[in-house]
């Protein structure tokens, strides 16, 4: 057949690709870039879009990324398919809902070894609500323990149509890959914007350059953009004179206009991502759009935790290396923090305990600094007896008792997804930790999904390791935001000495202060290091001393030069050791060990 390449809409497929985390995204990804010869073979290297160390360690997109590729169909047809890869861990999920509403369609992977998940159904689902075109593609059918009929029957019960239908594929051999990319320009529907209205398009990832300025993705819903244009942020209502305009070809390629319904970027120009925000629209300065697109929020951070250098004078580098991270990442938050225990650092705050998983390693690696983050802690709302209401989002800076009327914790929905057989385990896990159950669903015969609410504060520490562990890593997890809730919560203080720690104080549940103050204490004492003089520890919750245990002193034997004699002269000698570990505690200072702050994350080990 001969080509003919008609550059109009209805030859444009916009489409995302979601899965759970390690299904097989980022390599059926790589497949696709090979197939329409976007990356030449010599070029080519394992997971192209996750292009950071950490995405191909953690095998989970970080980041945001998109890919223009031109096909050619059966039907003789060229066409421009834009992919949008979205991020693959629950902490990014407004981020994934940005990337969903850039699209018309999204090819679901699921693997076959695995079935369906609670993140392939969390991403369903927001591609659903986003009106998304859904193709199911089963994925690693040539590994010996998969089961592609069964997980077939699954995806058919929950989207329905026929099993025989579902594609079949591996990635990682490349079978079957073509009928992928058919499908797409088959079954996915071409955009619909409006040409001649005006611009509007939808900026769904940003990162930094630091010639270029911020370079936002964007996705043209109506009207287009011309390289030498003005444009206005309808949020922020920042102006933009664009440096440069141009699609991903993978890398950055400049264009003179990105058309309706096409994806590409700008490079603004602008020195901070806050001017810039993921859900935002474009608009043209002369003649603006009359309103935004729908669905921009700012993210709000969940999770918060204390980041300290271990060697104080790396604080000026610690501040450089947080600025140049919140360039290209905006959820990201922090301000200067002065701890008694810690010196000088900052609070941040984080959109889940992976963002400050990632965060950390970011900090460790890209700018070899050895820091110390203290236990992550939520966000409380505190209503005092004034009637004021104040956000306290660490436990440090609790009120006195005597001015609260009612702290309120964040809670969450929670989805667990599991095989039936591990029911009663998840049961236990959830109700030990104060949730409470809602409903249970069964979407596939031995699967059960278990909805819960559950408190933040529970969830964040080791939940998720717990819960692999129950369940022989077979349950998945997906949560969000639900609401504030009263509580009966209480400051459980640690006191090192008769100094308060305000880096290991904690905001518990009144019923589990003196049990969890207990655990505390006996871990601590094993970790914290032995000192030339006593050390008490003690925990202290609504005003009183729940638990105590000492470090006991390193001894020198000072009577090891005495070989029998005089009894008053070991006297002597003890009585000077004595006075001297005295004088030592009163100006010594107890160092506490990164392990020692560790400790609170793992009480529930035992």
């Amino acid at each position: 057949m001969v080509q003919q390449k008609i550059m109009t809409q209805k030859n444009i497929r916009n489409f995302s690709i979601i899965a759970h985390i390690d299904h097989g995204k980022s390599t059926l990804a790589d497949r696709l870039l090979q197939l329409t010869n976007t990356i030449a073979d010599r070029d080519m290297t394992a997971q192209v879009l996750d292009d950071m160390e950490l995405e191909k360690e953690k095998g989970v997109t970080i980041k945001a990324s998109a890919v223009y590729m031109d096909y050619v169909a059966e039907d003789g047809n060229v066409y421009d398919l834009n992919l949008i890869d979205t991020p693959g861990h629950v902490d990014f999920g407004y981020e994934v809902s940005r990337a969903m509403n850039a699209c018309e369609g999204a090819v679901l992977v699921v693997d076959a070894t695995q079935g369906i998940e609670a993140q392939t159904l969390a991403n369903l689902y927001s591609a659903l609500d986003a009106g998304l075109e859904i193709l199911p593609v089963i994925n690693k059918i040539d590994l010996p323990s998969a089961d592609p009929d069964k997980v077939a029957e699954d995806i058919v019960s929950l989207l329905g149509g026929k099993a025989e239908d579902v594609l079949r594929i591996s990635a990682k051999n490349n079978i079957n890959i073509p009928a992928v990319l058919e499908q797409v320009v088959r079954e996915v529907p071409p955009p619909s914007g409006d040409e001649k209205a005006p611009l509007r398009a939808l900026i769904f990832d940003t990162h930094y350059d630091s010639y270029k300025g911020v370079i936002a993705y964007v996705r043209v819903v109506d009207g287009e953009i011309k390289a030498d244009d003005s444009f206005k942020l309808m949020a922020t209502w920042a102006t933009i004179k664009p440096v440069e305009v141009g699609i991903f070809s993978p890398t950055m390629k400049t264009t003179q206009k990105i058309g309706t319904g096409e994806v590409g970027y700008i490079a603004t120009g602008l020195k901070t991502v806050q001017d810039c925000r993921v859900g935002d629209t474009v608009t043209q300065a002369k003649s603006p759009a009359s309103e935004p697109l729908p669905g921009y929020r700012t993210p709000k951070p969940m999770v918060f935790a204390g980041i300290y250098p271990v060697v104080a004078e790396e604080y000026e580098d610690l501040r450089d290396a947080l600025e140049k991270l919140q360039l290209n990442d905006a959820s990201l938050i922090y301000q200067p923090e002065t701890s008694q225990a810690l010196g000088f650092g900052f609070r941040a705050g984080f959109l889940g305990l992976f963002h400050m998983e990632i965060i950390q390693e970011r900090i460790e690696r890209e700018y070899d600094l050895n820091v110390l983050f203290t236990a992550p802690s939520v966000e409380y709302e505190v209503l005092m007896r004034d009637g004021s209401t104040v956000l306290i989002d660490s436990p440090a800076d609790l009120p006195d008792e005597g001015e609260i009327e009612e702290i309120r914790e964040p809670w969450m929905h929670i989805e667990i997804f599991t095989p039936t057989d591990y029911y009663g385990p998840i049961m236990e896990l959830v109700t030990k930790r104060r949730g409470s159950f809602i409903e249970q669903q069964y979407p596939a015969p031995s699967r059960v999904q278990l909805n819960y609410e559950i408190p933040l504060s529970e969830l964040i520490v080791d939940f998720f390791d717990e819960l692999k562990s129950r369940t022989r890593g077979y349950a998945s997890l997906d949560y969000h935001f639900n609401e504030y809730r009263k509580d009966d919560l209480v400051k459980l203080e640690i006191l090192v000495n008769g100094e308060p720690m305000d880096a290991l104080a904690t905001i518990v549940h009144r019923d589990a202060a003196y049990h969890k103050g207990q655990r505390l204490i006996t871990k601590l004492r094993k970790t914290i290091p032995r000192q030339l003089f006593d050390v008490a520890i003690q925990a202290a919750a609504g005003g009183r001393v729940i638990s105590r245990a000492n470090v006991k002193a390193l001894r020198k034997d000072v009577l090891a030069k005495c070989y029998g004699g005089d009894v008053s002269r070991k006297k002597k000698l003890l009585e000077k050791q004595k006075k001297g570990k005295k004088r030592m505690k009163m100006v010594g200072n107890v160092e506490i060990p990164q392990a020692a702050f560790m400790a609170v994350l793992s009480l529930d080990d035992d």
